[in-house]
């Protein structure tokens, strides 16, 4: 019997990061993530956002 591991999160650290996958600069994204207008949240004062709920974001918001 083989153990298998967990698929790891697809998460992404940092408003720069961020701001890189989504075509938009550290300023903007802090900015849209403050606001509520990206999915993500706050852990120990670092931004962070799944890929895929941000996928599923804009897929909902273009439909």
């Amino acid at each position: 019997m083989t153990a298998t591991s967990p698929e790891p999160l697809d998460l992404i650290w940092g408003a720069e990061a961020i701001g890189k996958v989504l075509g938009l600069t550290e300023g903007q994204a802090k900015y849209a993530l403050t606001k509520g207008e990206l999915p993500g949240r706050k852990v120990n004062g670092r931004w962070v956002a799944s890929r895929q709920r941000l996928v599923a974001y804009f897929e909902e918001r273009a439909a």
